[in-house]
C-alpha cells in the first residue's frame, strides 16, 4: 500500500456535481417477448487505437502508462476513456482479456491528477470486485499507473487479517478496491468514510448484481453519495442485470465491444463427449498427448476440483487446485505456481472464472458442462486474452448432451 500523502480539486473544492438526469433521460423497458430487458442504445465510437500521448493524460500517468509497455488504447478504452473523463455514468460490455481494468482506471487517475490534494484526506474512488483474485490484479494495476504519482490505494478482500486494511480505510486512501464482504465487515467497524466518494466502479458487473451480491452491493449503494459518477464493466449483461442499474445509473453510455454476451473470437470451442467414470481417465491422457501450454481446468464443486486435482497428480500430472475453500495463502501460491508453470494444470471452480488475468493460458478444459450461458463466457474467457488464440474443450457426458444443446443455442457457437 502506498502512503497516503496527499495529491493533486479544484481549489480544493469537490469537482461540482452533476444533476440527475430528467425522466425522459431514464433508460427505457423493453417488454417485448415475454422478458424485460433495458433498451440501451450502444453509443457511437471509434474503436481505433488511440496513442496514449494523444489523450491529454497527466505526465505522471503516462509515465505509469509507459512502464507498462502501453502505448495505445484497445478498442474497450477508445470507447470509454473519453466518456468517462467527460463524467458520464459508462455501460460497458466487452469481452475478456479486452483491457477493461484500464478503461475505468485511466480516467479516475486523470481525474485525481487534474485536481488539487483533497484536505483532509479522503477515499475518492471505490472498485468493487466479486473475487480477492481480481481486486488483487486491479490493485496491482493501480500501483502500476501511480508509481510517479502520491495516489494512494489499498485492496480489501478476506482471507487475511483486517488490520492493515483498517488503517488504510481510516487514513482516507484515494482508491479503495474491495469485494463486498469483506467491505461490509469494515462497514460495521465504522473503518469507512465514504462522503468524498466522487467514482463508483462495479467490475464483472453482472456477477456484482445477481442476486447473491446484490443484498451487499445495495447495502452498499445506500453508504455513497447519491450523486457520483459510476461505471460498469463486464463480459456479458443479462437484461435482468441491466433492470436493477436504474436504481442507481443516471443516463449512462453504452459502450458495446464485440458479440453482447459472447466469447472472444480468438477461441476455437470444442466438446467430446466422454461416459462421466472415464473423464479422469481422458483428461490424464489428453493433458500428457496433446496439450501444449497451460492448461486452467474448472470443476462445478469444490470438493470435485480438490478430488480431480488429486487423481491427476496421482497420475504425475503436476497440478494445483484453486476454489473458495482454501486459505488465501494456499489459494496465492496455486495462482503463482500456476503463472509460474511449477504447475501446469490449475483445477479451478469459478472463483477462477473472474479475476484469474495470467498471459499464456492455452487451454480451458470444462469438466462438466456449465450451469449457464454467463459462466462458459467467463470460463473460457481465460485464453484467448489480448488477441492471443486459445481454445476451450467441454467434456460431455451421454447424459450432459441435452445440457450442452442448450448452452449452444445461448452462447451462439456450436462445440464440434
Amino acid at each position: 500500500m502506498k502512503s497516503t500523502n496527499p495529491h493533486p480539486s479544484h481549489n480544493g473544492r469537490r469537482p461540482p456535481r452533476r444533476r440527475g438526469p430528467r425522466s425522459s433521460e431514464r433508460p427505457q423497458l423493453n417488454t417485448s417477448a415475454g422478458t424485460t430487458a433495458l433498451a440501451y442504445e450502444p453509443a457511437l465510437f471509434d474503436p481505433s487505437p488511440i496513442a496514449f500521448e494523444r489523450l491529454g493524460l497527466d505526465p505522471r500517468l503516462l509515465s505509469g502508462i509507459r512502464d507498462l509497455g502501453w502505448h495505445a488504447t484497445r478498442s474497450v478504452q477508445s470507447g470509454v476513456i473519453p466518456l468517462a473523463l467527460a463524467g458520464d455514468d459508462v455501460i460497458a460490455c466487452a469481452e475478456t482479456g479486452t483491457g477493461k481494468t484500464a478503461a475505468f482506471l485511466v480516467p479516475i487517475l486523470q481525474r485525481f491528477l487534474n485536481a488539487l490534494p483533497t484536505r483532509p484526506a479522503a477515499t475518492r474512488a471505490l472498485v468493487l470486485a466479486p473475487t480477492r483474485e481480481l481486486a488483487v490484479q486491479i490493485e496491482d494495476q493501480v500501483q502500476g499507473l501511480t508509481y510517479h504519482t502520491a495516489i494512494s490505494s489499498v485492496a480489501v478482500y478476506g482471507g487475511v487479517a483486517m488490520d492493515i486494511q483498517e488503517r488504510a480505510l481510516r487514513a482516507g486512501v484515494d482508491i479503495v478496491v474491495a469485494t463486498p464482504g469483506r467491505l461490509m465487515d469494515h462497514m460495521r467497524h465504522a473503518s469507512t468514510d465514504f462522503d468524498g466518494l466522487e467514482v463508483l466502479v462495479l467490475d464483472e458487473a453482472d456477477r456484482m448484481l445477481d442476486m447473491g451480491f446484490w443484498p451487499d452491493v445495495q447495502r452498499i449503494l445506500s453508504a455513497l453519495p447519491a450523486v457520483r459518477q459510476t461505471l460498469l464493466f463486464s463480459a456479458t449483461m443479462p437484461g435482468e442485470v441491466l433492470k436493477l442499474t436504474q436504481e442507481f445509473l443516471r443516463a449512462p453510455k453504452y459502450v458495446q465491444v464485440g458479440r453482447r454476451g459472447g466469447p472472444a473470437q480468438t477461441i476455437s470451442h470444442a466438446a467430446q463427449v466422454v461416459a462421466k467414470g472415464e473423464k479422469v481417465q481422458w483428461l490424464a491422457r489428453w493433458l500428457r498427448d496433446e496439450a501444449e501450454g497451460p492448461v486452467l481446468v474448472f470443476c462445478r464443486t469444490k470438493i470435485g476440483a480438490d478430488r480431480l486435482a488429486r487423481s491427476l497428480s496421482g497420475m504425475g500430472i503436476r497440478t494445483t487446485a484453486l476454489h473458495a475453500d482454501r486459505t488465501q495463502q494456499q489459494r496465492t501460491s496455486a495462482v503463482e505456481g500456476f503463472r509460474t508453470g511449477a504447475y501446469p494444470v490449475l483445477v479451478a471452480t469459478d472463483v477462477a472464472a473472474r479475476g484469474l488475468d495470467i498471459d499464456g493460458i492455452a487451454h480451458v478444459v470444462n469438466f462438466e458442462v456449465p450451469d449457464t450461458p454467463e459462466a462458459y463466457v467467463h470460463r473460457v474467457g481465460r485464453t484467448g486474452r489480448a488477441e492471443a488464440t486459445g481454445s476451450a474443450l467441454t467434456l460431455v457426458a451421454p447424459e450432459e448432451v441435452p445440457a450442452l444443446r442448450a448452452l449452444e443455442k445461448a452462447v451462439g457457437i456450436q462445440l464440434q
